[in-house]
């Protein structure tokens, strides 16, 4: 991943030293089951965990050189591993293991870290849009389908839907790291023809994963169900950035993308204010969506294994990691400093001179005993005839003879306090969740 998108915590995750850390610390944790199970001579586990080389630049660009004459890259870590162990004890390194054995378990743990990173990204955008809905609940503008004007809502309520399904994605990201934090010590067809059920129970012990039965490699499935929940939270970070950008055109107008001090929107144009992060996390989402089809062609290998699954997740396992942490956490920032502009929202509201209250006028005329598609045609006459003409919608309602509506009925159905007196439901329904 290029650095831009890379924030340090998630990168760290996925750099040669981490990967190869985590490839030297299940072999010494294997070492040391062997040993306890009486296999491995308590001193030789002892000196491979005492001589075990530095993991650091040096040691990553020397198991790099060993692979150009192995080529295989774990069987380069092990042979720089077992120089640097040296003899007797270097021989019992990699005992009874496969490489999976320790790729896949090194992975698992990799990706628990990384689902952790993922699940308090998700849990402080949760947060924010929590707090943002209470804090608009009572901010009201048009709700809009097909892109055109319907019924009115609030901003607020806009946001707990947002927070609501954030958290569904939190709940994805859970379910996906209890999925991969797994790993199986179980030889080279997964039948522990040469290693004891034990060692592995020692070694996912130590790493806090769940051993779990496999072929020579753990299951894809539970990488795809990863890349899923991933690619699930970009989608509804893409679905906020998407309205974002819409609310900020000039022609609309109700909310804008923060601009700080000295920042620049066009190197051309001194106006311009653009939604240049939303459009980002657009982008973003994208990236992550094509990971996962690459994922899911990752779940049917051949027959115990074969290595096509290995090039694709060099690539799309960290990527996505690091892309979903990047558009969580940021999309916490954007709709932490959203500008919300209340009074271009009740204007829009009310730019279509109340046609948006067309159906409790509707329902009144219902109401008064009229039958519906009757009372539906008169209606949408009105409707026509207030955008022809310019005039209120009510104006023209009250010049139609065939509408026979008080006063009182009127005023009733163009209250915008009663078409929002139930709007605070979906706030409500925060209270449920966990915010930190």
């Amino acid at each position: 991943m290029i650095d831009r998108y890379s924030l340090p915590e998630m990168a760290a995750l996925f750099s040669d030293r981490s990967r190869i850390g985590r490839w030297l610390e299940v072999e010494l944790l294997a070492s040391e089951a062997w040993a306890k199970v009486g296999v491995v001579p308590p001193e030789a586990a002892r000196a491979i965990r005492l001589r075990a080389p530095q993991v650091d630049d040096a040691l990553v660009t020397a198991v790099a050189e060993r692979e150009k004459v192995t080529n295989h890259d774990v069987a380069a870590f092990v042979d720089v591993v077992q120089e640097a162990i040296g003899p007797p004890a270097a021989a019992w390194l990699h005992y009874g293991l496969t490489s999976s054995d320790v790729v896949d378990t090194a992975l698992g743990s990799t990706l628990a870290r990384s689902a952790d990173l993922l699940l308090e990204a998700s849990s402080a955008l949760v947060s924010v849009l929590s707090r943002r809905a209470r804090e608009l609940a009572d901010v009201a503008m048009v709700g809009r389908t097909h892109g055109m004007h319907a019924e009115p809502i609030t901003f607020g309520g806009k946001l707990a839907l947002w927070a609501l399904q954030a958290d569904r994605d939190r709940c994805r990201l859970l379910a996906a790291r209890r999925a991969v934090a797994v790993g199986k010590l179980s030889g080279a067809v997964g039948t522990y023809s040469n290693i004891d059920p034990a060692v592995e129970e020692a070694v996912c012990e130590a790493l806090g994963l769940e051993p779990v039965p496999a072929t020579q490699v753990v299951a894809r499935d539970r990488h795809a169900e990863y890349l899923w929940a991933c690619a699930s939270a970009t989608a509804t970070v893409e679905l906020m950035a998407t309205e974002v950008r819409h609310l900020q055109r000039t022609e609309v107008d109700e909310a804008s993308e923060s601009f700080g001090q000295g920042q620049k929107g066009s190197s051309a144009m001194p106006h311009k204010r653009n939604p240049i992060l939303s459009e980002r996390l657009c982008g973003i989402a994208r990236i992550v969506r094509g990971y996962l089809g690459a994922g899911l062609e990752d779940v049917a290998l051949w027959h115990e294994r074969d290595i096509s699954h290995s090039s694709v997740e060099r690539v799309v396992l960290g990527d996505a990691s690091l892309l979903a942490y990047y558009a969580l956490r940021k999309a916490a920032e954007l709709i932490d400093g959203l500008v919300v502009h209340a009074d271009r929202m009740l204007d829009n509201l009310d730019r279509t001179g109340g046609l948006v209250f067309s159906q409790p006028v509707l329902l009144a005329l219902v109401a008064s005993g009229m039958d519906r598609d009757t009372a539906y045609r008169i209606v949408q006459s009105d409707a026509r005839s207030c955008l022809e003409t310019g005039l209120p919608f009510r104006a023209v309602l009250q010049q139609d003879d065939r509408v026979k509506l008080s006063s009182t009925e009127m005023d009733q159905a163009f209250d915008l306090r009663r078409a929002l007196r139930h709007a605070k439901k979906s706030i409500e329904a925060l209270d449920g969740l966990e915010v930190s």
